[in-house]
């Protein structure tokens, strides 16, 4: 860990898609620098699901504007939200009901959640960290609403940096590449696909979960103060290529 111990031990962080992967991982590492972290997602009580003292788990779908609120009711303050959730139906987003569904998940759940937070993060100028994709930057014939949705994710933390600075809540992404996680698992089961996956990343190896929730982590210090508006790729490489 290369983050001063304690660094967010007065902050609180909420942090949607939390119980596995890229989520879990960012909630873990918030807890270890002394956040309180309250985490959101499905599968609460599975083995992907983060645990500690300073963790809070609740079995949430991020659709329901309902849920949300009222977990936000119980906080009394907010410094940091994470807009992890997120899901993609491949080809079968071709289709109206799985299109609506994947982008009502990616992104509107993204916005209606920054906007139902607003109000606590402005008190103390919180940040808000989005995940987007490397599918922000080029097209995938095979997940159109995820590859949208990404887009749509650097879209909506341009406007929300420029809608909100004003309060004092920077608005950044993540735009993590090929990861190893829940979401790639299919992919990393077929060795073909995952070997030609391997040849075209330049630093030569798929990244983990941690190396995600490190820059989310930094984008959310002080030290990014100066930091909003940016969508940051987080993909070894891969973009470059």
């Amino acid at each position: 860990m290369s983050f001063r111990p304690g660094l967010f031990s007065s902050a609180t962080v909420l942090i949607t898609g939390a119980t596995s992967g890229i989520g879990a991982a960012t909630a873990r590492l918030f807890a270890e620098l002394g956040a309180e972290v309250h985490a959101i997602g499905f599968g609460a009580d599975g083995p992907g699901a983060p645990r500690g003292p300073r963790i809070s788990v609740y079995e949430q779908d991020v659709t329901e504007e309902t849920g949300i609120a009222a977990i936000l009711a119980r906080l009394t303050r907010l410094d940091v939200l994470v807009n992890c959730a997120g899901l993609s139906r491949d080809r079968a987003e071709y289709r109206p009901n799985s299109w609506d569904h994947v982008l009502a998940v990616n992104l509107t759940a993204a916005m209606r959640t920054a906007s139902a937070a607003r109000q606590l993060l402005a008190v103390r100028g919180g940040s808000i960290v989005n995940l987007a994709s490397m599918y922000t930057y080029f097209g995938a014939a095979d997940r159109p609403a995820y590859g949208a949705s990404k887009g749509g994710i650097a879209a909506l933390t341009r406007a929300l940096a420029v809608e909100y600075a004003p309060e004092g809540i920077r608005v950044n992404a993540v735009a993590p590449g090929w990861i190893d996680t829940p979401l790639s698992a299919g992919l990393r089961a077929d060795p073909v696909a995952r070997q030609a996956v391997l040849d075209r990343i330049p630093a030569g190896y798929w990244g983990a979960s941690e190396q995600i929730a490190d820059v989310i982590a930094f984008l959310a210090t002080p030290s990014a103060a100066y930091i909003t508006g940016v969508t940051l790729p987080v993909d070894g490489g891969y973009s470059s290529m």
